[in-house]
């Protein structure tokens, strides 16, 4: 047998080997949700739990065909929806525009440097009443706690990754007289994609956080707001509904983020 019949072999062997480990893992990933969805329904069933503030998957179920029945989860989850991108692509945006002002300008940067240090520090959570009386009662505050809370890290992160750039491609750029737009352009941002799009899956559950917080605070629609009112009427059913869909859309946009990653990385 020729030496490359038996590498085809063995790549077959190694593709197929990778297939059955995947279906391993969703094996196991699907059973432990089934059994933590089942040990659940079956404690709040039995009363080792307490029915009221635990409910149950069914109740829950229940109570969801019910809000989408009439209408308003949708509408919730919708304006949730909404104001999540929003703040995501606006935290993502004036982060990574802020990392570039930092590494065009060095002085900027020493300037910035602990400025940049104590606002990391900060719990941007807390800056929310403050929002509020900035920009009113209204969705602009919850967008705004949602970019918030994703400005700092992302800047953060970009500058560090502007900065690891191998300064042997720099010196090439700088041999041949390309100016610092065309450096940016051709090699430094190119060559920080991938920290990037990690810094996005991050965002991701940020701008979640944000705007949850937010929809604590100002909003009368919303997951968020679902949330507060099922607890100041004792529906704690209302509470994990609110909570799952939130998990649920988190979950999706991660992946969704996810699959660009794959098709860029091709």
């Amino acid at each position: 047998m020729s030496e490359e019949k038996v590498l085809i072999q063995k790549y077959a062997a190694y593709k197929k080997q990778l297939v059955k480990e995947n279906r391993i893992v969703r094996s196991y990933q699907l059973a432990l949700f089934v059994l933590f969805f089942s040990i659940w329904e079956i404690a709040s069933k039995n009363l080792w739990i307490d029915p009221l503030i635990f409910s149950s998957p069914s109740t829950v179920i229940k109570l969801g065909m019910d809000k989408v029945n009439d209408g308003s989860l949708l509408v919730h989850a919708g304006a949730t929806i909404f104001e999540t991108i929003l703040g995501f692509i606006l935290g993502t945006a004036l982060g990574v525009f802020i990392a570039t002002a930092l590494w065009w300008s060095p002085l900027v940067a020493k300037v910035a440097d602990p400025y940049l240090v104590v606002l990391n520090a900060m719990p941007k959570v807390a800056l929310g009443p403050i929002l509020i009386v900035i920009l009113g009662p209204s969705f602009s505050s919850i967008i705004a706690m949602g970019a918030i809370i994703s400005i700092i890290i992302t800047a953060i992160v970009m500058f560090t990754a502007f900065k690891d750039v191998d300064q042997n491609y720099l010196k090439v750029m700088y041999t041949f007289r390309a100016s610092k737009k065309h450096i940016y352009r051709h090699v430094i941002f190119p060559a920080t994609i991938p920290t990037l799009i990690s810094t996005i899956k991050v965002n991701v559950g940020l701008s979640w956080v944000g705007v949850i917080v937010g929809e604590f605070l100002v909003s009368k629609q919303g997951l968020g707001y679902l949330i507060i009112y099922g607890f100041q009427v004792f529906n704690f059913s209302l509470v994990w509904l609110a909570l799952l869909m939130i998990a649920i859309m988190a979950t999706f946009m991660y992946q969704l983020v996810a699959y660009f990653e794959r098709k860029i990385s091709k």
